[in-house]
């Protein structure tokens, strides 16, 4: 059975299921059933658009077939629902009620603790702190002493969260159009961008060699961490130790140069960690400096 087949399956089951509630609750306009129906069939793209957009930002573990489901019920009450009157598309009102729909059962599947998400949390500052004072990535055991925990327990949490990391979506409450392929960015944003993929490919470019290799493999390769780590002659850990360390360097890199509000300042700005960190993002400019002159400069044959 097609995709499509199973839409128009769920879609038509889930129509029936709110007439049969209606039915015995409030009439229904029968006039204006057709014309929901309607919109109901000729918006299931919709649902499936904010479904696939969904599934790239989740675990593997979150099943399609759950959220579709949830998505077309909530078209099925949106239609069922919508007041032309107040001036509202349907587009956009039927996308919001189906992200709310999806988010609510993305929280039914997220079993992870307030606690294990705080304490997750409070895992990620110390290893960014860390990361600052002692410029490189922190080991388990210094994060642990940090925090006054065990190492066993800094291990269990980091393993509770990973399992359970599904993204929220509260942060992507826009409408459908703005994120359709055919609505182009704003130029401001056009440029904003590919300033910063710009920077960040410089950045990329200027990390110590193990750094760049395992940036290189690990995001754009898409190695598994096991291979990388045959490569470099070390453990996983290690390498997981250089991704993240990695990260913070690039992270920092860009925010010199775009926003240096953002640089956490260096806890030792004497150091020989502050100054190689220092040298880092001076060479970074200068590589994106030096390449938006050459960019500037036309090819023989071309003028």
């Amino acid at each position: 059975m097609t995709n499509d087949a199973c839409d128009n399956t769920a879609a038509a089951q889930a129509i029936a299921g709110q007439g049969a509630a209606q039915g015995a609750g409030t009439p229904v306009d029968d006039a204006a059933d057709p014309q929901r129906e309607a919109l109901v069939v000729e918006h299931m793209t919709l649902v499936s658009h904010i479904v696939r957009e969904t599934m790239t930002r989740v675990p593997a573990h979150v099943s399609r077939d759950d959220l579709q489901s949830a998505g077309l019920t909530a078209l099925v009450k949106a239609a069922r629902a919508y007041e032309p009157d107040r001036g509202v598309p349907f587009t956009r009102y039927a996308a919001s009620r189906i992200r709310g729909a999806i988010l609510d059962e993305l929280r039914q599947v997220d079993w992870a603790s307030r606690s294990v998400r705080r304490r997750g949390r409070d895992l990620e500052a110390a290893r960014t702190a860390l990361a600052n004072t002692l410029g490189r990535a922190p080991e388990n055991h210094e994060v642990a002493a940090s925090l006054g925990l065990s190492i066993a327990e800094v291990e269990s949490n980091d393993g509770d969260v990973a399992r359970a990391n599904v993204l929220s979506l509260q942060g992507s409450e826009v409408s459908f159009e703005d994120m359709l392929v055919s609505t182009s960015p704003a130029p401001a944003e056009l440029v904003e961008h590919r300033e910063k993929l710009e920077y960040l490919v410089d950045a990329i470019a200027e990390l110590p060699e193990r750094l760049r290799i395992v940036v290189q493999e690990y995001f754009l390769a898409e190695r598994p961490m096991a291979e990388i780590a045959e490569t470099l002659g070390v453990t996983e850990s290690r390498v997981s130790q250089i991704r993240a360390e990695a990260l913070v360097l690039l992270r920092d890199a860009l925010n010199s140069a775009l926003d240096p509000s953002l640089v956490t300042p260096h806890a030792r700005p004497n150091g020989c960690a502050a100054q190689r960190r220092n040298a880092y993002f001076e060479a970074v400019a200068a590589r994106h400096a030096s390449g938006r002159v050459t960019a500037r400069i036309p090819q023989a044959g071309t003028a």
